[in-house]
């Protein structure tokens, strides 16, 4: 009988990929299941996706350290040139309301930078990753800026405004970043908090197709730090970066 994984998988795309999805089909199946619902589904989610993604690296990768949202955090990660950052279900509350903007995310951070990720998409269903990435596409007309469904960003509803720009409800960060990678939405600006495995995945995607990553002052995403509070992000074409980094700016001195 084959096994999911048979031998070391080499390409850490490859093997990203292959987790992302794999723990996409499990939570679909549990979803349907019937078993829980509601904040019940949600939970039971977390823990089966994140045990499954845990034992999958430990096998394929036992060398590297992993930064898991569902797991007690490791101080010897720091250490370590090669992190792998999960979010085993991002989006929980999505998921537990069966929606299908949620998603799971599997990074690689090496020396502090996304390198390699896969966010899969399993409510639609969908995987893209830092190889397999669509091209960025700009929109026509109008911008459209993704926001939090149930809160969201000050700062983004005010550069929305400034922009005259649609605003886009959705789910999950990686739903929403992925939204961009695939051309349905031009501007992702998000201020209201986030960790490094809500974005770490997501980044190494946007960038993979040419987008814009940044903070919102525009300096770099640093991943594998000692806090792990990453609280804003901004993804975008390059086209839009100058003109919403200065509007933030505009913002903040006002």
């Amino acid at each position: 009988m084959s096994t999911l994984f048979e031998g070391i998988i080499g390409s850490d795309v490859d093997l990203a990929r292959r987790i992302a999805e794999t723990a996409g089909h499990i939570l679909v199946t549990l979803q349907k299941s019937g078993l829980f619902e509601g904040k019940a589904l949600g939970k039971a989610g977390d823990r089966v996706a994140n045990a499954f993604i845990m034992e999958a690296l430990k096998q394929q990768r036992p060398d590297d350290a992993v930064l898991s949202e569902e797991e007690k955090d490791n101080p010897e990660r720091l250490k370590r040139e090669r992190v792998w950052i999960v979010d085993p279900l991002d989006g929980t509350r999505e998921y537990g309301e069966e929606r299908t903007d949620w998603a799971v995310h599997v990074a690689l951070a090496v020396n502090g930078r996304a390198t390699v990720g896969a966010v899969a998409l399993p409510g639609i269903p969908l995987t893209l990753c830092t190889e397999r990435s669509f091209g960025a596409l700009v929109g026509r007309g109008k911008p459209r800026m993704l926001v939090s469904r149930t809160r969201p960003a000050r700062e983004a509803v005010a550069v929305a405004e400034k922009l005259g720009a649609e605003l886009v409800p959705m789910g999950s960060a990686g739903a929403k970043a992925m939204a961009v990678v695939r051309g349905e939405a031009e501007i992702y600006l998000h201020s209201g908090g986030q960790y490094e495995w809500d974005s770490c995945a997501p980044v190494a995607v946007a960038q993979a197709a040419g987008l814009h990553v940044s903070r919102i002052d525009g300096s770099p995403l640093v991943y594998n730090q000692a806090d792990v509070y990453l609280p804003d992000l901004l993804i975008c074409p390059p086209s839009y970066a100058d003109q919403v980094l200065a509007l933030i700016r505009e913002l903040e001195a006002a």
